[in-house]
């Protein structure tokens, strides 16, 4: 059936993701496809990583102990990356999700992908360019929670809307239309190709059809329940 979600692996660098987020990063997988697998990876022992020993058992998460056997390794990367290649072979799960702002993933994603795996990251607006390129879509958290003030900061505040509109121009480049009018979500499809951290969230609005109408350099028009654009003449 084509209503069928899509199977996800959820693994989640508990060192490098707030626990106080984990509720909200949930849901907004959920909404993606069907998180069957959701396992969160730490060092139990260190303080630091209280919130998410709470959290834990209220949201369904398995905890992996990993602990580091000297200073400079991260145990909790290289138990993920073991992790994640045995769920790739295991042949089960139609994409991963990996929740973390931390660039050492960036070849764990490009591994998965390669062997046909959509790979959905997740991480704030802090992670480096290198991962959230190699990933199908990456999500910041900060999108999920603009609600709480504490996570406001300069590198983090909504974009114009204005700023999107050159990747509208870009996506319309890559389609063709006989009439100069283009149907939206194959341009929101191109779009998440050439910026995979694109989120209408990201310019102050939740939908990607609100985005495209505040946008004067477009033209929109509705047919039926479906939404097409073009470039303003």
């Amino acid at each position: 059936m084509s209503d069928v979600r899509p199977l996800l692996a959820v693994l989640i660098d508990a060192d490098n993701v707030p626990a106080r987020h984990a509720e909200a990063i949930l849901k907004e997988i959920s909404g993606i496809g069907e998180p069957a697998l959701r396992r969160v990876y730490g060092d139990w022992s260190s303080i630091s990583l209280k919130g998410w020993t709470e959290v834990i058992p209220e949201l369904g998460l398995v905890a992996r102990q990993e602990t580091a056997n000297t200073k400079q390794k991260n145990a909790s990367d290289i138990g993920l990356v073991i992790d994640a290649m045995d769920i790739l072979h295991g042949g089960k799960f139609d994409g991963f999700v990996i929740v973390s702002s931390d660039s050492d993933f960036t070849g764990l994603a490009n591994r998965l992908r390669e062997d046909g795996r959509t790979v959905i990251g997740i991480g704030e607006a802090k992670t480096p360019q290198s991962l959230r390129n190699v990933c199908n879509r990456f999500i910041f958290i900060e999108n999920l929670i603009n609600d709480e003030p504490s996570v406001a900061s300069q590198d983090t505040k909504r974009a114009q809307p204005v700023k999107a509109l050159p990747l509208f121009k870009d996506a319309m480049d890559k389609l063709e239309s006989e009439d100069g009018w283009f149907h939206l979500g194959p341009i929101g499809s191109q779009i998440a190709a050439i910026k995979p951290e694109f989120d209408p969230r990201s310019y102050g609005h939740t939908k990607l059809s609100e985005l495209a109408k505040t946008l004067k350099g477009l033209e929109t028009k509705s047919v039926g329940n479906d939404l097409f654009i073009r470039i303003k003449l």
